[in-house]
C-alpha cells in the first residue's frame, strides 16, 4: 500500500531581533545624520549620573551603594530619553525631501489617531495624507504649496460632503511662510484641537471608507515612500 503524501512544512516566520538588536540597529541609522551621538549619550550619562549621585549622597550621606545605584540608574535614564529625541530628530532629517516623508513622521502619533497616506497626489508628485483624530479630519500637503493649494480645496470639498459635521483642518509641510517644517508636523497636528470624540470618530472613518471606495485606482506616485516612525519609536522603547 503506497504512502499518503506528507504535507510539506510551513515555513517558520522568521525570528524578530532582540531588544539589544533592535537598539543596536537604531543607533546606527541614527549615527548616519548624527555623527556625535556617540559621545552625546556618553557625556549624558556622566552628567546624568554624577547629578543623581550627588543629590542622593548629600540627602543620605552614610552609603556609597546607594547613591552609586540611583546615579546609575538615572544616567541610564536620561541617556535613553535624549537617545530617542536625537534618534527620531535624525531619522526625519533624513527622510526630508524625499515624498511620504510626511507618511513617515505621521507614525509618531500615538493611538486614537488614523492616518491615511497619499489619498491623492498628482502628476508632480505633490501628495495630500490625511489623519483623523481628536481635532477631526486633517489634511496634510506636501510638495510645491501653490499646486497643494487646488489639490487640499479639491480634497476638502469631497471629504465635507460625507463628513460635514467634522472639522477639517488643512496642513502644508515644509519650510516656507506658511508651513509647518517635518519635524514639527506631529506636534503641530495634536494641537489643532479636541474636537471628535472616540465614539464619532467610528463613524466618520466609515463614511471616509466609503469615499475611498469610489476613487479611481489611479498608481502610487514614484520614489520611496519612508517606512512608519512607529518601529524606530518602539526600537527606542527595547520593545
Amino acid at each position: 500500500m503506497a504512502k499518503a503524501a506528507k504535507a510539506p512544512k510551513t515555513p517558520k516566520a522568521p525570528k524578530k531581533p532582540g531588544r539589544i538588536a533592535q537598539v543596536r540597529q537604531s543607533y546606527q541609522v541614527t549615527k548616519k545624520g548624527d555623527p556625535h551621538i556617540g559621545g552625546v549619550l556618553f557625556g549624558t550619562f556622566i552628567i546624568g549620573a554624577a547629578v543623581g549621585f550627588t543629590v542622593v549622597y548629600f540627602l543620605l550621606g552614610q552609603t556609597l551603594l546607594f547613591p552609586i545605584v540611583i546615579g546609575v540608574l538615572t544616567g541610564l535614564l536620561t541617556t535613553v530619553i535624549i537617545f530617542g529625541r536625537r534618534a527620531m530628530k535624525s531619522q526625519l532629517s533624513q527622510m526630508e525631501g524625499q515624498p511620504g516623508a510626511a507618511a513617515g513622521a505621521l507614525g509618531m502619533l500615538r493611538r486614537g489617531w488614523k492616518t491615511d497616506p497619499a489619498i491623492a497626489f498628482n502628476k508632480n508628485q505633490d501628495i495630500v495624507h490625511r489623519v483623523v483624530g481628536p481635532p477631526g479630519i486633517v489634511l496634510i500637503g506636501e510638495g510645491n504649496q501653490h499646486r497643494l493649494k487646488p489639490l487640499l480645496l479639491s480634497e476638502r470639498r469631497k471629504h465635507e460632503r460625507v463628513a460635514s459635521e467634522t472639522p477639517i483642518h488643512e496642513v502644508i509641510v515644509g519650510n516656507e511662510a506658511g508651513e509647518v517644517p517635518l519635524d514639527k508636523l506631529v506636534k503641530h497636528v495634536t494641537k489643532l484641537g479636541k474636537d471628535l470624540k472616540p465614539a464619532q470618530m467610528t463613524d466618520v472613518l466609515a463614511r471616509l471608507r466609503a469615499l475611498d471606495a469610489n476613487r479611481s485606482n489611479i498608481p502610487i506616485p514614484k520614489g520611496p515612500m519612508p517606512t512608519s516612525m512607529k518601529g524606530a519609536r518602539q526600537n527606542m522603547r527595547g520593545r
